[in-house]
C-alpha cells in the first residue's frame, strides 16, 4: 500500500494511480453532500439545471457535521454510511465527479460508475469525527441551507486522512479484508 498527498479538484490521472488500501492525504476543496440534499442534486441534472457545485474532478465527503464550537471552522465531521446516496451517484460520477468520502461498501451501480468513469472511493475513519475536523480549515454553506447539517458545504481541507476503500480498478478493501479470513 501506498501513500498519496493529492491536491483536488483530483485529477483522472491521480485516481488511476490509487489502488484499494492506500493512504491519502487531501488538500484543498472537498464538498459535502448527504441523501437529501444527493436527491436535489441530481433531480436537478434530470431537468437540465445548472448544480450548485462543479463536479469535474471535485469529491463529495457523506457528512452532517455537529454545530460549529465557537473558534472552529466546522464542528465534528464524521463519515456517514454512503450506501444512501447510491441511488444517486451513478448520475453524478457520469457528470465528473471523481470521488466520495464515507463509511462502508458501495453498491454494484456506483462500482460500475466508478470504474467506468475513473473515480475513487474513500474512507474516513468512523469515530473520529473530531479528529477529522481538524483537518478542516473552512466551511461555508453554498446550497440548500433549509437540510440544516445536511446542507451542501464546501470544505477547504489541508492534511484531510482517508484511505482508499474502492478505486476505479475495482479493488474493495472490504471484500479483500474479509477474504484474508475466510476459511
Amino acid at each position: 500500500m501506498a501513500e498519496y498527498s493529492i491536491e483536488t479538484p483530483m485529477s483522472k490521472e491521480d485516481a488511476l494511480k490509487l489502488k484499494a488500501g492506500d493512504k491519502v492525504m487531501l488538500t484543498g476543496r472537498i464538498y459535502t453532500a448527504r441523501d437529501a440534499a444527493h436527491k436535489r442534486l441530481v433531480d436537478l441534472l434530470e431537468e437540465g439545471g445548472d448544480l450548485p457545485i462543479p463536479l469535474e474532478g471535485q469529491i463529495i465527503y457523506y457528512v452532517g457535521p455537529a454545530p460549529t464550537p465557537p473558534g472552529k471552522a466546522i464542528g465534528s465531521a464524521g463519515p456517514t454510511t454512503s450506501y444512501r446516496m447510491d441511488p444517486y451517484t451513478p448520475a453524478l460520477i457520469e457528470k465528473g465527479l471523481r470521488g466520495m468520502i464515507g463509511k462502508g461498501e458501495r453498491s454494484e451501480a456506483v462500482v460500475e460508475a466508478m470504474v467506468k468513469h475513473k473515480a475513487v472511493y474513500f474512507a474516513a475513519t468512523g469515530g473520529a469525527a473530531a479528529l477529522i475536523s481538524k483537518s478542516i480549515v473552512s466551511a461555508e454553506v453554498i446550497a440548500y441551507d433549509d437540510l440544516g447539517a445536511e446542507a451542501v458545504r464546501k470544505l477547504e481541507v489541508k492534511g484531510f486522512p482517508v484511505i482508499v476503500a474502492q478505486d476505479c480498478h475495482g479493488g474493495n478493501i472490504y471484500k479483500e479484508g474479509q477474504a484474508k479470513y475466510a476459511r
